[in-house]
């Protein structure tokens, strides 16, 4: 019989209970249950009410003791989440603006391609060329309503 590998949850299953979530973040239950009021955690829960802790806030937990073991206050603490939270955002959307961008060349290179093999010589269109440092092409799009 083939040997099954174990399931590992993802990070953002909840599945620990408030004692292993204070255990592994080395903070007290307490003080999961005040962060909780704050704000700035918000665990999972069961249909009988009990908190569940994913791996993610097992890190996010860690991550506020550090910033209030180094001297942060709660509000600091609540700004540098927020501005993380901002900044991943703000990543994840340029990364989406630069896969629109790579396929927004591709398609006009497949078009412009197919119209000028007749032609010689290289292309001047910009948005075409491979991007320099320091260069810059403003893509124009109609709103998509996203």
């Amino acid at each position: 019989m083939p040997r099954r590998e174990p399931r590992v949850p993802s990070p953002d299953a909840a599945v620990y209970v408030i004692s292993v979530a204070a255990e592994l973040s080395g903070l007290h239950p307490q003080t999961l249950r005040s962060y909780e009021r704050m704000g700035l955690i918000m665990p999972g829960r069961t249909g009988g009410g009990g908190r569940r802790y994913s791996h993610r806030d097992i890190e996010l937990l860690r991550e506020i003791a550090s910033l209030t073991a180094g001297g942060v206050g709660i509000e600091g603490v609540r700004r540098i989440l927020e501005l993380e939270h901002q900044v991943a955002a703000l990543q994840a959307r340029n990364e989406e603006l630069r896969a629109d961008l790579a396929a927004t060349r591709e398609a006009l290179r497949g078009a412009i391609s197919s119209a000028t093999t007749r032609r010689t010589g290289p292309n001047k269109l910009p948005a075409l060329r491979e991007p320099t440092p320091g260069s810059a092409v403003v893509v124009w799009r109609r709103d998509t309503g996203r």
